[in-house]
């Protein structure tokens, strides 16, 4: 006798899905081709502009960290207090460690600094309800006001013990690109592995849905954008080290962290965070930075490029989100019940006039 197998028992197997590339994988090849074409037009082994990439990258890595974790959090989440808190948190924590006499205190202060304007953005984003590019626009302007008052008339100086610091090199590598590295490793580690990290992509992906899932989808707004300016603070701080403090001191990294966040993977809709990205997305654009400057360019013309750069990233990578958001209303189209063997139909609401049934 043959058996014959009810096509509703007979088991599904579910279709092998296509391996895709690393999504921090085209800012990697990105940078390395525009190293290539610097090695090209420029001669020598290319060792210098690497070595000279190094030491600036670690700066926009730490801003761009914050950065990150407040994109990730889902649409209308950007921190744009960021360039005004580096500029602020670089006299800060000169200032405190001439009085103190501690850089350590000083590198401390400056991310308090940061942390403060963080705090004031999540005051007025969680419990005044202002939407965050406005809630963080108002508090950078307040921090640019401070700068201001700050730099009138100051007469201390980076501490010499760490500029060294900044300045130091293992084999070549700047001392400062290992630690931020090992940071970006630890941050990477936490999103999978905490609490914390595992709220944030939560929130990201369906703040409604996290929030009814118990997790604290205010109180994890909140974290993050302090946890913001607590990393603008230090490379504000680091950074007046390496340089010395200045007003605009942190005009660029505004763009830059924005553009370093989006064409290293991260999503802009929020829900992916992706922390290596950002070591190919920061390289990318110093390396394009440089390059850009050996041929000429003007600063405005660079902003101009990376504008449409970010632009065409995020329309590319936005691309599948939307046909996945138009094909979900048929496919959850709900059915009604057939007789056994027919088709099952979607279910329709008659029009005015139209006989149910």
């Amino acid at each position: 006798m043959t058996t014959t197998t009810s096509p509703t028992r007979r088991s599904l197997a579910a279709p092998a899905q296509p391996r895709t590339a690393p999504p921090w994988i085209w800012s990697v090849l990105g940078a390395v081709a525009v190293w290539l074409t610097i090695v090209a037009i420029g001669g020598g082994s290319g060792w210098n502009a690497l070595s000279q990439v190094l030491t600036l990258a670690p700066f926009l890595v730490l801003v761009a960290i914050g950065q990150m974790l407040v994109i990730t959090l889902g649409p209308g989440n950007i921190d744009v207090s960021v360039g005004a808190v580096v500029s602020l948190a670089s006299y800060v924590s000169v200032i405190a460690a001439a009085a103190t006499g501690s850089a350590v205190l000083g590198l401390l202060v400056g991310a308090a600094a940061g942390g403060a304007v963080g705090a004031a953005s999540s005051l007025s984003i969680i419990a005044l309800r202002v939407p965050p590019i406005i809630a963080t626009l108002a508090t950078s302007l307040i921090a640019a006001s401070v700068t201001a008052v700050l730099a009138d008339g100051m007469a201390a100086h980076p501490d010499a013990g760490l500029r060294a610091f900044v300045n130091h090199r293992v084999a070549g590598v700047p001392l400062l690109a290992v630690a931020v590295a090992l940071l970006t490793v630890a941050v990477a580690w936490a999103l999978r592995r905490t609490v914390y990290g595992r709220s944030v992509l939560a929130t990201g992906q369906n703040a409604t849905a996290a929030g009814k899932a118990g997790i604290p989808v205010g109180t994890t707004r909140a974290a993050t954008y302090v946890l913001s300016g607590v990393t603008a603070g230090l490379a504000g701080s680091l950074l007046a080290a390496f340089i010395s403090p200045a007003q605009n001191l942190g005009s660029s990294y505004l763009l830059d962290s924005v553009a370093v966040v989006v064409i290293g993977g991260t999503l802009i809709a929020g829900g992916r965070a992706v922390p290596a990205g950002l070591w190919g997305g920061a390289l990318f654009f110093s390396l394009l930075s440089g390059l850009l400057n050996l041929v000429g360019w003007s600063v405005g013309a660079q902003n101009i490029l990376k504008g449409v750069l970010v632009v065409l990233v995020v329309v590319i990578s936005a691309g599948p989100l939307l046909r996945r958001r138009r094909s979900a209303p048929a496919a959850s189209a709900p059915t009604t019940q057939t007789p056994s063997g027919a088709a099952p139909r979607p279910e329709t609401t008659p029009t005015e006039g139209e006989p149910r049934g």
